[in-house]
């Protein structure tokens, strides 16, 4: 399958936004480990609608101007996995979420290592806000972006002080 991309200069680095017909399917970092989101061929395209979107609506965000995303989203994985991302996108702006209170939520309590890996492979990082989890002790834990990007992100919503 061919995803359109584009790319966008951000606070965190250059992020990589990848769309199909159906909707936003990879927010990606600058040094993204390359099987973390496994994607068909990418053809660069700056006018797809959704990436004009995605970026207008990003740019709103690391303004602090915007505190929730509109898109369409098109998450590619397994069952668990989509379960783990809808339950990130529950997560309300400026607060945050350990990996065993999303396994409770998602009525697996012993399931806070599997949350682990599937937000490991979000794909949607920012808009799928994995960012917003951390470890019950409160520690940040590992970030696609690195933790100086989640630790920027979380600053950014005031979930952390400076």
């Amino acid at each position: 399958m061919t995803h359109a991309f584009t790319t966008m200069a951000s606070p965190v680095g250059v992020l990589t936004l990848v769309a199909s017909d159906n909707g936003l399917t990879a927010i990606l970092w600058e040094n993204d480990d390359p099987d973390r989101v496994r994607l068909g061929t990418l053809v660069e395209d700056g006018d797809h609608p959704v990436l004009i979107q995605a970026v207008a609506q990003l740019t709103g965000y690391f303004a602090g101007q915007r505190r929730a995303f509109d898109l369409p989203l098109d998450f590619q994985g397994t069952d668990f996995q989509r379960s783990v991302w809808q339950a990130l996108l529950a997560i309300p702006f400026g607060e945050t979420r350990s990996y065993g209170e999303i396994a409770r939520d998602l009525g697996r309590p012993g399931a806070s290592r599997a949350v682990g890996a599937a937000n490991g492979r979000n794909p949607i990082s920012i808009v799928a806000p994995c960012h917003r989890v951390i470890g019950t002790n409160g520690a940040l834990t590992g970030f696609a972006g690195g933790l100086e990007a989640k630790h920027y992100l979380l600053q950014l919503e005031g979930c952390l002080l400076a």
